[in-house]
């Protein structure tokens, strides 16, 4: 009898050896699974970011170029209002205004008016309105001293607001 229960015992740890080895195969395969999952996943993920790296690298050297334009014409503005400060520091206005204040006037408002009919254009207009009639030569009480002389206005819409100014 005694031989009975050792061929049981054997019996049973050789059953509980082969259910462990199946047990650790499949959890194996398992892990394996979600292991190769993820590796798909992270795959995706890395092309994602290469991907993203590399529109970053290329979107960098278009705004460093459009900085580079940008900074050439902050210093063709910075000269031309270095140009506009020389100018006006060179030019006596209180004695123009003194010796002939309608044509220093005349010319001030024709300049404002070449100012606005450019920044029109600049900003996408066609700048091609015609002077205000208090701008244009020959009209009474007009100042007849401008110094645009293609006679185009492009952003004074004051006419209505001048004033003629005799006394």
């Amino acid at each position: 009898m005694l031989k009975v229960y050792a061929l049981i015992m054997v019996m049973a740890i050789l059953g509980g050896v082969g259910y462990a080895a199946k047990y650790y195969y499949d959890t194996t395969q398992a892990t394996i699974a979600t292991l190769r999952e993820n590796n798909a996943k992270l795959e995706g993920a890395v092309e994602t970011a290469e991907a993203s790296i590399a529109t970053l690298q290329n979107d960098m050297a278009k705004i460093a170029e459009l900085n580079k334009g940008l900074q050439n014409d902050l210093k063709k503005a910075e000269e031309y209002g270095d140009n506009l400060r020389n100018k006006l520091r060179n030019m006596d206005l209180v004695g123009d205004a003194l010796r002939d204040a309608q044509d220093l006037e005349g010319r001030m408002n024709g300049a404002t008016a070449k100012i606005w009919r450019d920044m029109e254009r600049d900003t996408g207009g066609d700048g091609d309105k015609p002077l205000p009639s208090w701008l244009q030569p020959g009209a009474s009480g007009a100042r007849d001293k401008s110094s645009d002389e293609s006679g185009e206005d492009n952003g004074t819409a004051s006419s209505e607001t001048e004033a003629d100014n005799t006394n």
